[in-house]
């Protein structure tokens, strides 16, 4: 199982979420403070009605892309929507699939940003830190601004925000639409880029992405 530290708590009123991930953003760490990843989780979450949450998690051979393990939970959500507070309502349904887990992974992938935020510390970095776990948000959909990247898989340009650079878009197949990868905690944008087309050797999403979206549907 995964352990995951109570660092605060999450029936919160907004501006204490805001002031939490003030707070926890200063103990994201931005290098490659890991090992071999040889597991690595998909986080994904579905929902059934607008008030209960489905987290997902499934856990792949980095090698083979097999799924080794996975966990699904139902949790009522008891944060509003709110830009940029995500977390608030996604993060306790995956804590808890990821508690549940037999097969421990070395990395976290979540749908979601990390870095790409607007105070630097979306639902990849959250749970990285919550976790101590290398994670990486990988997200359909870009926060800052970017050019188009070159058509040939790997192609890459920056995103930015304030003049930041705070992710990039990465082409994960050719001539196929991008996907926004950022740092989420324990990595580096090279390394994250690295294991993310290692994991989409066929599709635009890593494989990791689809299994847990996968799952989340049919469950």
């Amino acid at each position: 199982m995964v352990r995951v530290r109570r660092l605060h708590e999450w029936a919160v009123s907004e501006e204490e979420a805001v002031a939490i991930q003030q707070r926890l953003r200063e103990q994201v760490v931005v290098r490659d403070d890991h090992g071999p990843v040889r597991r690595v989780a998909g986080l994904d979450v579905a929902y059934r009605d607008p008030d209960i949450a489905v987290g997902v998690v499934t856990v792949l051979d980095a090698e083979s892309l097999a799924v080794l393990d996975q966990a699904v939970v139902r949790e009522r959500i008891e944060f509003p929507y709110i830009s940029g507070l995500f977390a608030f309502r996604e993060v306790p349904a995956l804590t808890r699939a990821l508690e549940r887990l037999t097969v421990e992974p070395d990395a976290l992938v979540c749908d979601g940003h990390g870095l790409a935020h607007p105070r630097r510390f979306g639902l990849a970095a959250h749970l990285g830190v919550l976790t101590g776990l290398p994670s990486i948000g990988v997200a359909k959909n870009s926060f800052g601004e970017c050019a188009e990247p070159g058509p040939a898989r790997g192609a890459w340009a920056p995103v930015t925000a304030d003049g930041e650079t705070v992710g990039r878009v990465l082409r994960t197949q050719p001539g196929i639409k991008p996907i926004y990868v950022s740092v989420g905690h324990r990595f580096t944008l090279d390394s994250a880029c690295a294991l993310v087309l290692r994991l989409a050797p066929r599709y635009r999403l890593p494989e990791t992405t689809r299994t847990a979206d996968h799952l989340g549907r049919i469950s």
